[in-house]
């Protein structure tokens, strides 16, 4: 046993460099919201929010924080052409209201979790509010074969300059990538040169990003094992860059829940935030964090 955390401690140490920043997140309540399948992530944007998931087909619903309640707009999108389910696993949004938007999707092609597909999509994100499937939205289908495992694509700035951030999800040879936007809009893959700008190594089981844009911040919302239990990891995205591995502010792992931690996003402001599980019930989190 000795001997195992020895192990964990040199691989940490290899993967991260530590400043152990005053972060704060802790559980406040639990709600259950239905109808969303197993929920994948949440995406906040001006005041709208939008919880997704792989219900039959993959879909996203938009709520409203009225008082202290998540209440639904009865607005569902789903993520369907002519009637057939494109983007089944949503594993991410990225937009932020400029630039394209793309939405990740990530399948995993045999149990042992060692062959993916991972795919991005531009699309038209007016459009697809506006008529609920992406009939005429989907702009652009893109192969994410510059990752390892899985996509979530989350917008981050570095140097004055929008790039979509991606990460990878299993045990072994974990990255985040940024990717130009403007040369990811209209590529078939990521590999082809000039998509993928930098990366940098993290640490394993990273569901989705979340970028804190007034601190520099990029949140890896990440699993401690395998589909199981929460863990937050606050990184300094410039520093990380340079150095190209993750440098660490704060890792939360002492949220005490089993279930699978899907997404987080802070809502209006830097304390207030949202966490979001598979689970079909307790599967929305109300988070508070102090800086």
């Amino acid at each position: 046993m000795k001997k195992t955390l020895i192990l964990l401690a040199v691989f940490y140490g290899l993967l991260t460099a530590f400043t152990n920043a005053d972060i704060e997140t802790k559980l406040e309540r639990t709600i259950t919201i239905d109808s969303l399948g197993a929920c994948q992530g949440i995406s906040y944007q001006n005041g709208r929010i939008f919880l997704y998931g792989d219900r039959e087909v993959g879909m996203i619903r938009e709520f409203k924080m009225l008082n202290d309640s998540l209440v639904y707009q009865q607005h569902e999108i789903k993520l369907t052409q002519n009637g057939q389910d494109v983007i089944n696993h949503p594993t991410g949004i990225a937009c932020n209201g400029t630039s394209p938007t793309f939405i990740g999707n990530s399948i995993r092609l045999n149990p042992e979790g060692t062959k993916w597909r991972a795919v991005i999509y531009n699309v038209d994100w007016a459009g697809l509010l506006k008529t609920g499937t992406l009939d005429g939205n989907l702009i652009n289908t893109i192969e994410d074969d510059a990752c390892i495992q899985g996509t979530r694509p989350e917008y981050v700035k570095y140097n004055n300059k929008w790039y979509v951030a991606t990460a990878d999800y299993g045990d072994h040879g974990n990255e985040v990538r940024l990717y130009d936007p403007e040369k990811l809009k209209t590529a078939s893959k990521t590999s082809e040169p000039g998509v993928l700008y930098k990366k940098f190594t993290c640490t394993p089981w990273v569901q989705n990003l979340h970028w804190v844009a007034d601190k520099g911040i990029l949140i890896l919302i990440q699993n401690k094992v395998e589909g199981r239990q929460w863990r937050f990891t606050y990184i300094d995205l410039k520093k990380s860059i340079e150095t190209g591995k993750q440098v660490v502010l704060k890792v939360i792992d002492e949220i005490d829940k089993p279930d699978e931690l899907e997404g987080f996003s802070f809502i209006g402001n830097g304390q207030k935030g949202i966490a979001v599980t598979s689970s079909r019930k307790n599967n929305v989190n109300f988070m508070r964090t102090a800086w």
